[in-house]
Order: C-alpha cells, then structure tokens, then sequence
C-alpha cells in the first residue's frame, strides 16, 4: 500500500518559498562559500523551477476555464520566479559567485513579506540538492 500525498499549487508554492526563505537565512549567515553553500542554492534554484512549473499548471488550469485575465495576471505575479532561475541556474552549474550574490538579492524582494515561524517543521530540504540539480542537467 502507498500512501499518496496531494499537494495544491498553492500549498506547494507557499512551503517552496518558506524552504527558499529558510536556505537565504541559512547563507546568509555564512562567511565565505562552502559545499553547504552549494547545496543551499541549487536548492534555491530547484525550487524555483518547481515553483514556475507550478504556476504554469496553475494558469493552464484557468485558461481551460477560459478565465484568461486571471491566468495572464497569475503568470505576471510569479514571473520572477522563472526570471531569476533562468539566470541563477547556469551562475550556481559554474559556481560564479558574482553572479549569484545579486540574483539572490533579487529574490529577497518579492519575498520579503514571507514569515517562517522559530519552530517551523521545513527542516533541511537543501541536503543534496547540489547533485540533483547536476544530475537534472545531464538528463
């Protein structure tokens, strides 16, 4: 028996982007990069892709509704998503720092207003997200 979990487009974009919130606070607080490091902003960079997939699917869904206002101002509202990550992807796949630092400074922004709780049960969702965001890369 496999319990299957389904998570809303909404749901998954808020607890992506509590993780990314949670992983700037984590590097930000580091002095010089590390493979943490690494690991924190391949995250950032996954989650990012799977927030603008989600959105995509979201608005595909409206427009099926033919609510195609709705749909082009959703994909308006979460475009930096997929801003950023088109440009933060290839700066972390060739660990350029100069490149990075400001992308993240980017998305600070529209995250800005994004609250994460002391006790807060998101945990380490970065570990090893270094090698799968390489491995996307070679499939």
């Amino acid at each position: 028996m496999t319990i299957k979990t389904i998570e809303s487009g909404a749901t998954m974009r808020t607890r992506l982007s509590k993780s990314i919130v949670l992983a700037l606070r984590t590097l930000m607080g580091q002095g010089e990069p590390t493979e943490l490091s690494l690991d924190l902003v391949a995250f950032i960079v996954l989650a990012l892709e799977k927030i603008a997939e989600s959105v995509n699917q979201s608005a595909q869904a409206w427009e099926k509704r033919d609510y195609w206002l709705k749909a082009d101002q959703f994909r308006m509202e979460w475009a930096w998503a997929e801003r950023i990550c088109k440009v933060l992807c290839p700066a972390v796949l060739a660990r350029d720092w100069t490149k990075i630092i400001p992308e993240l400074t980017k998305l600070a922004q529209p995250l800005g207003k994004i609250k994460v709780s002391a006790s807060h049960r998101l945990g380490e969702p970065w570990i090893g997200a270094w090698q799968a965001l390489v491995q996307n890369q070679k499939s």
